[in-house]
């Protein structure tokens, strides 16, 4: 058998019955339903079709979990921007492992933050979307994970 080959594919590509069989293995990870055929029969899904693909399809931020995740960030020169940042990390769940920051120049500083996902509270779309909301952060993504 040869290995598995993985693709990332925005979801408004995916034909529907991919997203039915995520709905259904929320469901059923949530505790909404506790049977496939109850959680399937809400959906409009076929049992079939559900244990078809269900090994097939997971969630970004499920292929992530429990990882190591290095975050880049450019933030404005602000007293105590860095400390909010490392306090919105420890609230979601993530545990740091490093931190690098460059020296500010013109007003604003590279910072690179690596961590643990294993605990995260959270997706990590929703930690990027709240980093980048933050005040004085320019630019936020994932740089490797």
């Amino acid at each position: 058998m040869s290995e598995p080959k993985y693709y990332l594919i925005e979801q408004s590509a995916l034909p529907e019955v991919f997203m039915k069989v995520v709905e259904v293995k929320r469901m059923l990870a949530t505790g909404e339903e506790s049977k496939v055929s109850a959680a399937s029969r809400r959906v409009g899904l076929s049992r079939s079709a559900f244990y078809k693909y269900k090994d097939s399809i997971l969630p970004f931020q499920n292929l992530m979990a429990g990882r190591i995740v290095t975050f880049q960030m450019t933030l404005h020169d602000t007293v105590g921007l860095l400390g909010r940042l490392l306090n919105m990390f420890s609230a979601a769940g993530a545990n740091i492992l490093t931190i690098n920051q460059t020296i500010p120049v013109d007003g604003t500083a590279s910072v690179t933050i690596t961590a643990s996902t294993t605990q995260l509270a959270c997706t990590l779309e929703e930690l990027l979307r709240r980093i980048t909301e933050l005040e004085g952060v320019y630019k936020a993504e994932v740089l490797a994970g």
